[in-house]
Order: C-alpha cells, then sequence, then structure tokens
C-alpha cells in the first residue's frame, strides 16, 4: 500500500488544457468546533443548495464523498467533490449536470477509489490528473449523445493525501479560503464576458451588469473541440476549499463569503448560511455549495 501511495503522491504533473435552506433543530446537530484538532487528520465537508427565488425548477447537481484510510500504513484523507450547473432549458438543464456527476465520479470511484480499497496494493495505472481528465471527456461525450441541446458546467476537486486536482469546464467555481488571507480563485471562467476582462475590453465592474454575463463559451456537452482545464498540485496545508455555482458567487461578494466560512461553527452551517446569503440578495439562480475544511 505504501509503494501505491507514493506512486500516487509522487505524481507532480501539472496540465492546462485550455427555496432558502432551514438548519436542523439544534439537538439533530452535532457542532464542530472550528479549532478543535481531529484525530486522525480528516476532512470535514457540509453541502447546501436552493432553487432560489427566481427559478422554478433547479439544475444544479453535486457530489460528495470523503474517506479516511487510517492504518499500519499511515492517514491518507481521499474526497470527490462536484458541482454542476446545468443549461439548455427545462429538464436539459438538469439531465445534463446529473450525467456530468455520476459519469465523473464513477470513473473515479472505479479506477482510484477501489484501488485504494484493493489488498493487491497494486497502483492505478493511470495518474490522478488522468483519471479526472478521462472522466471530464466521458461526460462531456455522454451528454452530447444523451442530451442534444442541453449542456452543464462542471467544477470537480480530488485530494489524496497530500496532492489535489481540480477538474473545470464553464463558470462554476473553487476556491481556496484561509484564515489570514483573501479567497483564492482556483478555476478560470469560460464565460465571454470574463473573456473580455482578460483582453481588457470591458473592466470587472462592467462584467458584474454585462448582458451577457451568462453567457459561456465553454460546457460540458456544447461544442468541439472540448477543452477542459485540468491540473494538480499540492494540497494547501489548511483552510477551505469552496466549491460554488454562480448562483452563489454571483450574489455575494467575495469578501461577504470568506467572513461567513470563518464566522461558522463548521462546514455545514458555513454551507446554510452561503445559500440563505445569495437567497437574502435576490436568489437569482440556483445556488449550490460545498464546503471542505482541510486537515491541517
Amino acid at each position: 500500500m505504501k509503494k501505491l501511495f507514493d506512486s500516487i503522491f509522487g505524481q507532480k504533473t501539472e496540465q492546462n488544457l485550455d427555496i432558502p435552506t432551514k438548519p436542523l433543530p439544534q439537538e439533530t446537530t452535532q457542532v464542530t468546533p472550528k479549532k478543535s484538532h481531529l484525530e486522525p487528520p480528516q476532512l470535514i465537508v457540509g453541502c447546501a443548495q436552493s432553487v432560489g427565488r427566481q427559478r422554478d425548477h433547479n439544475e444544479d447537481a453535486l457530489f460528495t464523498l470523503t474517506t479516511t484510510l487510517t492504518s499500519d500504513y499511515g492517514n491518507v484523507p481521499f474526497g470527490l467533490y462536484i458541482v454542476a450547473d446545468g443549461m439548455g432549458g427545462h429538464q436539459h438543464g438538469e439531465v445534463a449536470s446529473g450525467i456530468a456527476i455520476r459519469v465523473v465520479a464513477g470513473m473515479v470511484v472505479r479506477k482510484l477509489y477501489t484501488t485504494l480499497l484493493s489488498l493487491k496494493h497494486s497502483p492505478p495505472e493511470q495518474s490522478l490528473l488522468e483519471i479526472m481528465q478521462e472522466g471530464v471527456l466521458e461526460a462531456h461525450r455522454t451528454i452530447t449523445r444523451q442530451v442534444p441541446g442541453g449542456g452543464t458546467t462542471m467544477t470537480a476537486v480530488l485530494i489524496l493525501g497530500n496532492q489535489m486536482t481540480v477538474a473545470h469546464v464553464g463558470d462554476s467555481r473553487a476556491y481556496t479560503i484561509s484564515q489570514n488571507d483573501a479567497m483564492t480563485v482556483l478555476t478560470r471562467d469560460h464565460s465571454l464576458v470574463k473573456r473580455l476582462v482578460e483582453l481588457g475590453r470591458i473592466t470587472t465592474d462592467e462584467a458584474a451588469i454585462h448582458p451577457q454575463k451568462n453567457v459561456l463559451y465553454r460546457a460540458l456537452g456544447q461544442g468541439e473541440p472540448f477543452d477542459p482545464d485540468l491540473n494538480t498540485t499540492q494540497l494547501p496545508d489548511s483552510g477551505y476549499i469552496l466549491l460554488c455555482s454562480d448562483g452563489l458567487w454571483g450574489a455575494v461578494p467575495d469578501e461577504d463569503i470568506h467572513r461567513l466560512v470563518l464566522d461558522a461553527q463548521n462546514p455545514e452551517d458555513a454551507c446554510m448560511k452561503l445559500v440563505d446569503a445569495a437567497n437574502e440578495a435576490g436568489g437569482p439562480d440556483n445556488i449550490t455549495a460545498i464546503l471542505v475544511r482541510l486537515p491541517g
């Protein structure tokens, strides 16, 4: 098993391919203090979702899988987190986002997760990045075939030990959040207005009110050639990873998101407060948030 883990952790490959929520009653929730030290070190996860206040159905989808494997070979946190925001009208969008999370999660479970639990101690044939890439490409092909006219964004984070692989298409986002620093976005929006900002044609303030701010030039199930963004990096020593759809980041300023995360009792509480904040800001779109507290 140690050989297996070493073979994965030794990979330094990096590749760029271009309804408000209601908290449960207090007696039914288990509050984990933010600063508590857990043994073994582990990923603590919360998630929340809302249709918003201006949509009549939900086209967002999410997936979380968190495991801690601790044995005589050491401690190996594992996490897979996916947010997908469907498009293409009623049915098409929600079907596309559902396909995206199932196909990518299925690929990771088959090719990596089951290998970690195997007694054969044989390393996976592909790197983390290659497994994620294959899953995203298969999701794109499946959506194109089964949901003509439909599409979806997708942002996925795979954590294994001290490595993190991010796969991204569209304008859902992944951030790192620390106690001291401002949020850092890990993904690049594949939207028309973001591209115009990058080219210096419009300002960030102009992009926020641009009539085509929701137009994407890259999405699962939409267009060829298909070119997702993928990269593998070192996992931050501490802090949080936030995945969300544009229903959150497009309605709540970064500084408010940062404050709500750090002030919350735990990731579940933070996600409920984030979704509530987006709805209080008008809830113009479906809202999805996944928050992962890192082991450090």
